[in-house]
């Protein structure tokens, strides 16, 4: 069989990371693409159309087309698989020469929902999908041995959803998929700042503040930022000074959903298992995981160490990359794809 392009696809709610084999990952772009509704067309994909949220007029969305992890958009989340496709291998392919992809999806997603991330990559440009469930990627690109006789527990919070799984033996002993993760605690420090400022927040700000100054518990020392909006009453410019304590009330809720469905897998994984993840800990990862204090708030809660690999964000696209590098090793994490010969 003739050399393939192999690609993997970290497909975010919030952001595309995209590996290259044999050269690493080579894409990380917001999931963002800005459409002129008058008509249809796509203006800017990426980091170009993240720029222009909240600042483009009527006639103008800047829009996401996945939601919560899966496809919600079908032809904007394929132009934009297309768009990311094309950066790589150019718009050249012929049948024999398309790349093959490994996409990570959400555990727990429906056959239609797999069905459409699968189309649309197809219609992108694809030759052969192969599917692999987020945390099963991201404990192969923090390096766990996924494929061994012992349990491996890992929480990843990404934007769209937070997955958390216990894996042995190459696959999902249990999971768990909650669609509260970063976007939801955007909402949050939102709706904190209407409620107790009467200040109209917009996403990206209320992201920067989750950034700089949120926090899972309180600190020893706060941290102070500006928080700049609409005042509701005025329609005129407002600016709050806030603090690490604010932002954390603001995202409790959020936060304890996360914890407690942590708590739950604990109880639910086999006494064996769960004796190698009291030992090994567990990993952390994607986006959510660098909030402070996070990973103590989990420890706390479980009596589990909580660990956070090396570049935690890229987790999930270095694991899909290390599967692209060595697909027919790694053929029994993929997500039912038995029928399908890998190519060589």
């Amino acid at each position: 069989m003739l050399f393939k392009q192999g690609i993997g696809i970290d497909l975010g709610t919030a952001n595309t990371l995209v590996y290259v084999k044999g050269k690493g990952i080579v894409i990380d772009e917001p999931s963002v693409v800005a459409i002129n509704k008058k008509s249809g067309q796509i203006l800017a994909i990426g980091k170009e159309a993240q720029k222009m949220v909240g600042k483009t007029p009527a006639h103008i969305i800047a829009t996401r087309p996945l939601r919560n992890g899966v496809v919600s958009d079908f032809e904007v989340t394929e132009q934009m698989l297309r768009y990311f496709i094309d950066k790589i291998v150019g718009n050249w392919r012929f049948p024999w020469s398309r790349p093959f992809l490994v996409v990570g999806i959400p555990c727990g997603v429906t056959e239609v929902e797999k069905k459409a991330v699968e189309d649309a990559a197809i219609s992108a440009g694809a030759g052969e999908v192969y599917l692999i469930e987020e945390p099963m990627a991201a404990a192969i690109g923090a390096r766990l041995p996924v494929q061994e006789a012992a349990g491996i527990m890992i929480v990843d919070i990404g934007g769209g959803t937070t997955e958390i799984a216990t894996i042995s033996l190459g696959g999902l002993v249990n999971t768990k998929s909650l669609r509260i993760a970063g976007d939801r605690m955007n909402e949050d420090i939102v709706h904190f700042a209407e409620r107790e400022y009467q200040l109209v927040l917009g996403e990206r700000t209320a992201e920067e503040l989750k950034i700089k100054v949120g926090t899972a518990l309180p600190l020893k020392e706060e941290i102070t930022f500006p928080m700049r909006g609409r005042d509701i009453m005025t329609g005129l410019p407002k600016e709050v000074i806030i603090t690490s304590e604010d932002i954390r009330k603001a995202i409790e809720k959020s936060i304890n959903i996360i914890v407690d469905a942590v708590k739950e897998a604990v109880e639910e994984t086999p006494p064996e298992l769960l004796a190698d993840i009291m030992a090994r800990g567990i990993y952390l990862c994607g986006g959510g995981s660098l909030l402070r204090q996070l990973d103590k708030l989990i420890a706390r809660e479980t009596k589990i160490p909580v660990k956070i690999p090396e570049d935690p964000m890229t987790a999930v696209a270095r694991g899909c990359g290390i599967v692209v590098e060595n697909i027919h090793e790694l053929r029994e994490v993929l997500v039912s794809m038995e029928d399908l010969e890998p190519p060589r």
